[in-house]
Formats: structure tokens, sequence, C-alpha cells
């Protein structure tokens, strides 16, 4: 079975998606990073596909900065697990975090905000499915 972790952001969070990089490499899980955005990047839908045809399990991390509009994308298009991972600073977290926590109806995705933590999330879900990788968690 070919199972991986697909990490979506825009370059500007970059530095944030290391974090997550960092954590999964401690477990040498399989995983790829996109740039993308959901404003801006009309391919999206061509990266959700590509990793839905090339993948028996797929777990989406998307993370966004400003508005999350790219995990509506990524789990209105997939049925595969997403977990929104949003880049969030004190100035503007009560009012950016709504686009995360406010999802249009049968559009579902698991909100986890520390990166490590979405990292860990993303392997316990695959842990379901791989033994090994479940007994290194």
């Amino acid at each position: 079975m070919k199972n991986t972790i697909a990490i979506i952001s825009s370059v500007k969070d970059s530095e944030f998606v290391k974090e997550i990089e960092i954590a999964l490499k401690k477990y040498n899980a399989k995983y790829g990073i996109n740039i993308a955005s959901a404003h801006k990047t009309p391919n999206l839908l061509e990266i959700i596909n590509k990793y839905d045809n090339e993948f028996d399990n797929v777990v989406y991390i998307n993370v966004a900065g400003l508005s999350n509009r790219i995990s509506r994308v990524v789990a209105s298009n997939t049925k595969n697990p997403t977990i929104a991972c949003h880049n969030l600073n004190e100035q503007n977290y009560l009012i950016d975090i709504y686009s995360t926590l406010r999802m249009p109806s049968n559009t579902y995705s698991m909100c986890v905000l520390n990166p490590k933590n979405t990292a860990l999330a993303a392997l316990k879900i695959l842990g379901f499915i791989d033994k090994k990788l479940k007994e290194k968690l």
C-alpha cells in the first residue's frame, strides 16, 4: 500500500511548514510539499488529483496564513482526510481562525494549530493502516 502526507501551503508559510517537516522526518514519514494557493494557483485541483490517484492513502495538511480557503478547496475535492494548520499571528488570530473553523456544509477539515501536533495527527491517521508506523508512535 502506498501512503503519504501531502503538505500544501504558500511560499510565505515555508518557515512554519519546516516545523511540520521536522516532526515528519523524525518518523521517516513519506511526504511531499506543494506550493499552492486556493486564490492564486489554478492547478490546485490537479495537485489533489495527482495525490489521490498515485497513492492509496493520503492525509492532506493544509497550511494557511490569512484566509484559509485552501482547506475548503482540498476538503471538498478529496475523500481523504484533511488537516488545517493555520499559521496564525497574535494580531489577527481571532479573526483568521474563523476561516478554518467555519466550513461550508459537507466540507470538513480537522483543525490542529500546533505544527508538530499536526504532523503527529497525520501520522496517527496513517497509523490505522500502517502497523509499523503505529508502533513507532
